[in-house]
């Protein structure tokens, strides 16, 4: 794993580079720059199933890992620090032995809840249209 993907603790990239690619931008572009970056994060694998749990209320880890089928210890690590980088998740920790940890969904993160499930909506109406579509389409370009 790189060490941008690592070290969430790093220092911020620099100004005139975009941090998803390190690549250089002019000031214009700074704003798609820091669009996409925040599109990426909320819409990695994890992060959505993550929103929508820490939405609901205050959530322990092992919670997070029961729920989210398929995610590693590792890669849930990660993802809450990114999230909680990003200021979507707010992480609470209570000196109990052995430490008790929760996260909790920021008001950011609530405004972004709402266009989830939204999100979530439409692709629930629509995913059988969008799986007869694909059929067609593969079938028409095979071969």
């Amino acid at each position: 794993m790189s060490q941008r993907n690592s070290d969430v603790s790093g220092l911020v990239e620099a100004e005139l580079t975009c941090a998803a690619e390190n690549v250089p931008f002019t000031p214009g572009q700074a704003r798609a720059c820091t669009v996409r970056e925040v599109l990426d994060r909320v819409g990695g694998k994890w992060s959505i199933g993550i929103l929508v749990a820490a939405s609901h209320g205050p959530v322990r880890f092992t919670e997070l890992e029961r729920h989210i089928e398929g995610i590693s210890r590792r890669m849930l690590t990660l993802t809450l620090r990114n999230l909680e980088r990003d200021g979507l998740l707010h992480r609470t920790v209570y000196p109990t032995v052995p430490p008790k940890v929760e996260y909790t969904a920021t008001p950011m993160a609530l405004e972004l809840y709402e266009s989830l499930v939204a999100l979530t909506s439409w692709a629930e109406r629509h995913r059988r249209a969008i799986a007869e579509a694909r059929t067609r389409y593969d079938a028409q370009h095979t071969g």
